[in-house]
């Protein structure tokens, strides 16, 4: 019955999301059983305990066991969604991605009104960052003196990643708090200043020409309406390319000039 109802959630790209829209049906199946139950129940009490029927009260009440064997049964079955599917599901969600799989790490910084996003580059390894070193230029703060810095890459409201690669998206916040909600991953989760959330999932499917939505689910001012990003999911070679087109441009070898090295590319779209 699950899967049943799930063809009608909103498209899922995320290799966790099945799961999680199987649950989503069988808690509305479950609840449209408690309504017809309930109602049914509610109509028939009216008929059978209706004054004409019963001029005087009975202040003693009915004496069977149905309404507690009911009970006892949506206890039951309300157990087993969560110890059988609910549990289960989170705890493979909320599981970081083995190294061997090679996961993609993101920072993911929410501000008034825009998603700021910071890819480690060719090295793998981000950047220091630095909350004094903020501007318009630099949304998030990197340092440009660490050797790490040099090759990361950062976009505005505009997430690229590779399809069936798990992703790690570190959240949080540099000003209020903001919800990173992303409809087609089956992802939410709050970000908050002074704390980074980790957050996993697997893209299973290319975006090609869609565009997949990034969304603030938490009420985080006056244009809290269009903070929004978006989501691209590329094949291998399309996201290695992506990588190489938005690189910094590398530092001259010894001896040579040295090049004016401007910050590393921001990258936006357009909200």
């Amino acid at each position: 019955m699950g899967k049943f109802l799930a063809q009608y959630m909103p498209v899922n790209v995320s290799a966790h999301g099945a799961k999680l829209d199987e649950l989503n049906a069988m808690v509305h199946w479950l609840m449209l059983v408690l309504f017809v139950g309930w109602g049914i129940y509610f109509i028939v009490t009216l008929i059978k305990f209706r004054a004409g029927k019963h001029p005087k009260a009975q202040y003693e009440g009915t004496k069977n066991k149905f309404s507690t064997a009911f009970e006892i049964g949506v206890v039951i079955i309300e157990a087993v969604l969560l110890l059988v599917f609910a549990i289960p599901t989170w705890s493979r969600w909320v599981t970081p991605p083995p190294k061997e799989s090679n996961p993609l790490e993101v920072r993911v910084m929410g501000e008034q009104f825009a998603w700021n996003i910071h890819y480690p580059g060719a090295d793998n390894v981000f950047g220091r960052a630095d909350v004094k070193l903020v501007d318009s230029s630099n949304p998030v703060g990197l340092d440009l003196k660490d050797p790490n810095a040099k090759d990361d890459i950062i976009t505005v409201n505009q997430l690229h990643m590779e399809v069936n690669r798990p992703v790690i998206v570190r959240l949080t916040s540099k000003d209020v708090i903001h919800s990173f909600k992303v409809p087609v991953m089956r992802v939410t989760q709050d970000a908050i200043p002074g704390q980074e959330i980790p957050v996993y999932f697997t893209p299973i499917k290319a975006s090609g020409t869609e565009k997949w939505e990034i969304a603030c689910a938490q009420l985080c001012g006056l244009g809290h309406y269009r903070m929004r990003g978006y989501i691209t999911v590329h094949e291998k070679a399309g996201f290695e390319a992506w990588l190489r087109e938005n690189a910094p441009v590398p530092l001259a070898p010894a001896g040579a000039p040295a090049p004016v090295v401007p910050p590393p590319p921001v990258v936006s779209a357009a909200i």
